[in-house]
């Protein structure tokens, strides 16, 4: 079974940095474009940061833009989401996703099928 696993998350102070990671259970996802969205209590599901399936493009949600990385792990079938700056708005659920329609960047949660179960980051003010 196709399965996205999530590690990193936890609690931050305002301007600390985290690191997200997410792993795939299969190496068929090294051709799928990857992302990472977020989910905050009451508010609609955003992107946060997506990836080709080469690492080569990337795109951003408006609100993180200079503030966090997306890149592929050097561990086979892996996304890293590094947030620096974090801010009480970035609190959320954090899922991973992965796109079998498309390599590119994709940005719409419509093109991810596969998605990880998740990880709470809170940072406090």
């Amino acid at each position: 079974q196709v399965r996205l696993v999530e590690s990193g998350g936890g609690s931050v102070q305002a301007g600390g940095s985290v690191r997200l990671s997410c792993a795939a259970s299969e190496r068929i996802f090294d051709s799928y474009a990857m992302s990472w969205f977020r989910q905050a209590p009451g508010k609609e599901r955003e992107l946060v940061a997506a990836i080709s399936w080469d690492g080569v493009n990337t795109n951003y949600g408006d609100s993180v833009k200079g503030r966090f990385a997306i890149s592929r792990g050097s561990a086979e079938s892996t996304v890293l989401l590094q947030m620096h700056a974090l801010r009480p708005e970035d609190t959320a659920v954090y899922y991973c996703a992965a796109s079998a329609i498309t390599g590119t960047a994709a940005t719409s949660s419509k093109l991810y099928a596969y998605w990880g179960q998740g990880t709470q980051v809170t940072v406090s003010s």
